[in-house]
């Protein structure tokens, strides 16, 4: 067997189990959100896109992109090398400082996505502390599993969101050993949320560090968008908060927000961070301008609630099934890797919407589903669309129908404080 046999065996296994991944072309239309052409075979045609995770829209705001063109302009398109070679863009600077301020933390340290901060973090974290002990929730991201890996410290892994467990494994730990718990705040796949409050109360009493991941709720929750944290009034329990750019401000690149003596040792130890090209000064200075944005203005957020809340409404309607969820993400059952990519087609070739399959290894084997997630410029007729379109597909497919609709939950939590 010749050595790339072995890459042909592994793609032809992965085609086998039904889930080979497909990456759709697509372009964007920054004027008509959330159009966008899909081009397959020299063939172009218009879709509707419900997968994003640019969920307010901002990626496309005149102001972001504004920002970022005339500091492009001003002071090219890259950033020249590492922030130790070329020095700290002004650009990138102030962008902390307003991730510092969103947080209200001492400092932040900006990266080139949430998955590189998530793993010079925590790898940094579990590495300078000493018999460190890491609790990671069983959801937790790839990134942050990757950065807990790369930490050498030990690792126990505590059932989802169950506070019991976790307590256990502390008492187990003791009062004295370093311990960091490692979680996040909206678990993406799920749409569910994190007690958030008694994971602190748990730290306090145990003498752990608090590690969260709010890259799914930052820019959408709490009254100036700080996330989940914020919105619940614990985000100054919380030591050290990790989020990115790319979701609800609409831009790339990550960030952690902690006490600047932790900024400090993550900037002096990280090799992810020393020996990476530093963010270009226009990202920085988009995603600064859309935190900034997003800080005072709530009318994104509201409108964005209201959407997600038709889209439950419009689906649960037509009794397509739907995972509970605590949040604006709507998680479509169906576990079957080829039926979920057979809807996915059907959706995108009949009926131009574009909702990409989630299978293994993102979700559990037998837990394939599509993932839905409405934004402020899914109007009520293309609420109306998807709906039909999947009452459609569910039927040409032969897939269970929700014949006991449950209520649907309420977004009243998620409502910005007066």
């Amino acid at each position: 067997m010749t050595l790339h046999n072995h890459f042909h065996s592994f793609l032809d296994q992965v085609h086998r189990e039904g889930r080979y991944r497909v990456f759709t072309d697509l372009e964007r239309h920054a004027e008509r959100p959330p159009h966008a052409t899909w081009r397959s075979g020299g063939a172009s045609r218009d879709v509707v896109v419900w997968c994003s995770n640019d969920y307010l829209g901002m990626g496309r705001h005149p102001a972001v992109i504004d920002a970022m063109v005339e500091t492009a302009r001003r002071m090219g398109a890259g950033a020249g090398g590492t922030r130790n070679i070329s020095g700290d863009s002004h650009a990138v600077v102030a962008l902390e400082a307003e991730l510092a301020d969103l947080h209200r933390k001492e400092a932040a340290l900006a990266f080139s996505s949430g998955y590189v901060s998530n793993e010079a973090a925590l790898g940094t974290i579990g590495w300078l502390l000493p018999n460190c002990l890491i609790l990671s929730d069983e959801k937790n991201h790839a990134s942050m599993i990757a950065g807990i890996r790369a930490s050498g410290a030990e690792k126990r892994i505590f059932r989802h969101n169950d506070l019991g467990h976790l307590e256990a494994l502390l008492q187990e730990a003791g009062q004295l050993r370093p311990k960091v718990i490692a979680f996040e705040s909206l678990y993406s796949m799920d749409g569910d949320i994190a007690p958030i409050g008694q994971i602190c109360d748990l730290a306090a009493k145990f003498g752990a560090l608090t590690y969260l991941d709010e890259v799914h709720a930052v820019g959408l929750y709490g009254p100036r968008g700080a996330g989940i944290a914020e919105r619940d009034g614990v985000m100054d329990r919380v030591a050290i908060i990790e989020g990115t750019l790319a979701k609800g401000f609409g831009v790339v690149g990550g960030y952690i927000a902690a006490d600047a003596v932790i900024c400090d040792a993550i900037r002096t130890a990280a090799p992810s961070f020393i020996f990476t090209t530093a963010m270009p000064p226009a990202v920085a200075a988009a995603a600064r301008r859309s935190i900034a944005h997003l800080k005072r203005s709530v009318a994104e957020r509201i409108a964005h609630r209201l959407q997600v809340e038709k889209t439950r409404r419009a689906l649960s309607e037509a009794g397509i099934p739907m995972m509970s969820s605590q949040s604006h993400i709507i998680p479509v059952p169906i576990g079957d890797p080829g039926l979920c990519r057979e809807a996915s087609n059907l959706l995108l070739e009949r009926f131009a919407i574009y909702v990409q399959p989630i299978n293994y290894p993102t979700v559990p084997k037998g837990t394939e589903r599509l993932r839905i997630t409405p934004t402020p410029f899914h109007n009520d007729q293309l609420i109306d669309g998807l709906a039909d379109a999947l009452r459609k597909v569910w039927d040409r497919l032969g897939l269970p129908r929700e014949t006991n609709v449950a209520p649907i939950p309420s977004l009243a939590r998620l409502k910005p404080a007066a």
